[in-house]
């Protein structure tokens, strides 16, 4: 087996960052100096697509290389819910521990805890988590930052946890808990008001999604979570060193996801309020993370991959005048729509790739899906896949390493309501769908149309001529094309 291409990997996994909320992909209104040093030191891709609009479909396909259509439980998940991964099922850290890899997680997970079998007892062991998928380590929190319980979970159980203090969890509509402070019982509480939801437990003075009572010692603080995830980042890859381990970091941070609260030192580092503040924020954390590898001596010998779930979005429950304050960025960048849509806006990332020893620096405009990188991963492994393991990944090794410019055929992707995407070549088809075309409360076009949208990506990347009646050709081979895809077991 030649394995003279292994490196070390680690994913860096953002939370709601858009296409153009970095400088290195035209911002000038956040400068992200680190981020734009691993985008002169290697690859930036313009064509790179989540699978999803929104967070667990997107981390469910990147994990397992699949369309998120194929688990109708992939969308967006309560704090309490099952794990959506089938424990049979194979995904990328299990791929990297049959090749003798140290693998481990660090951030946000919303991919469930749990068998399902009966509620989730928090103050026991819970019985499917990462490590049960693959993941040698695992430190994360459940599911979002503005979901309860507000609690890291290591391995499996909640850290800090006090018997004396038990927690209990509900995503009832009326509250179960007479003894806790809510939203509207309790406003004097507040230090960050909602604008809508998030109206149900009061925790460290934010509303949050779901009612929370018990676990004070266990309950994180806000501003302390980018700098606790760091630093478990970090002590993984000591470790993984220390060990002499080759090892694969999947580092999902919280930023720039609602609700908005950065450390101290980031309080007022840009002039876009709290939005600006923890993206500056999360460059910073990468920044520490490239520090670390140099001190290590590894910096050469490691694949780092940044991306993020899906597109942007300013007002998502709180009111942090993110809208107010944003001024001339454009945190979509040229894209049409954003977090939630059907438009690029929602599934087209920032995808940046370094790795010193095998990418070269450039810029790459090979159409990539985040899935792909499991099927690529076994390609840079020599591993073999199994016909039912990542079944939508494609081997897309020779565009993360630059030797393919061109990379896929063809990608669909999803929007919130599950409508589909399909991108070929320059075209772009948005099959017809019901639903409204703007969602008021986030202030975000939806994509939904009763007609057939067709675009074409080299001359309108923002997506504002639809030439469907021109091109009826197109059309028909491309909803054909849809219908073939959503009717297979697999296309890999």
């Amino acid at each position: 087996m030649d394995t003279t291409n292994r490196c070390n990997v680690i994913i860096v996994y953002a939370d709601d960052l858009g296409f153009g909320d970095l400088s290195c992909y035209g911002s000038h209104r956040i400068h992200t100096p680190n981020l734009d040093r691993l985008c002169a030191e290697g690859l930036k891709f313009t064509d790179a697509y989540a699978a999803s609009a929104v967070c667990t479909p997107s981390r469910y396909s990147i994990l397992t290389g699949r369309y998120p259509f194929r688990n109708n439980r992939a969308h967006i998940l309560p704090g309490d819910a099952g794990c959506i991964i089938d424990p049979g099922l194979d995904t990328m850290p299990r791929l990297f521990q049959r090749a003798g890899y140290r693998t481990g997680i660090v951030g946000k997970w919303h991919l469930g805890l749990s068998d399902g079998s009966a509620p989730i007892d928090w103050n026991q062991e819970i019985n499917l988590t990462p490590i049960d998928l693959g993941f040698d380590e695992s430190f994360i929190f459940p599911a979002t930052a503005d979901r309860v319980p507000c609690v890291y979970v290591e391995g499996r159980s909640v850290v800090n946890l006090d018997p004396q203090d038990p927690i209990s969890v509900s995503y009832d509509w009326e509250c179960p808990f007479d003894d806790i402070p809510t939203y509207h019982k309790n406003p004097e509480l507040l230090k960050m008001k909602s604008s809508h939801g998030h109206d149900m437990s009061i925790v460290e003075g934010i509303g949050r999604i779901g009612y929370m009572r018990g676990g004070r010692k266990a309950i994180w603080k806000d501003e302390d979570l980018a700098e606790t995830f760091l630093d478990r980042a970090i002590r993984f890859l000591e470790d993984s060193h220390r060990q002499n381990q080759p090892f694969f970091l999947y580092y999902a941070v919280h930023q720039p996801h609602v609700p908005r609260v950065p450390s101290p030192r980031f309080r007022g580092a840009t002039a876009l309020g709290p939005r600006g503040d923890v993206i500056a924020e999360l460059d910073w954390c990468v920044g520490e993370l490239l520090k670390e590898l140099e001190k290590l001596g590894i910096l050469e010998d490691t694949m780092i991959i940044f991306s993020s779930d899906n597109g942007p979005v300013l007002d998502d429950g709180y009111e942090d005048r993110a809208y107010e304050l944003n001024g001339t960025h454009r945190a979509a960048g040229p894209l049409r729509g954003g977090k939630y849509s059907k438009f690029d806006g929602g599934t087209r990332i920032p995808f940046l790739v370094s790795c010193p020893k095998l990418v070269p620096r450039g810029v790459s405009h090979a159409l990539i899906g985040q899935m792909d990188l499991f099927a690529s991963f076994a390609h840079m492994l020599g591993m073999d896949l199994a016909p039912d393991s990542a079944v939508d990944s494609q081997d897309m090794y020779a565009a993360l390493i630059g030797e393919d410019p061109v990379g896929r055929e063809e990608l669909m992707v999803e929007d919130l309501t599950c409508g589909k995407m399909l991108r070929s070549g320059n075209w772009t088809y948005l099959s017809p769908s019901q639903g409204a075309p703007f969602m008021k409360e986030v202030r975000i076009e939806t994509g939904l149309s009763k007609d057939p949208q067709l675009y074409n990506m080299d001359y309108d990347i923002g997506q504002q001529t639809n030439v469907a009646y021109d091109y009826g050709n197109i059309v028909k081979e491309m909803e054909e094309r849809l219908r073939k895809i959503l009717e297979s077991d697999r296309t890999r």
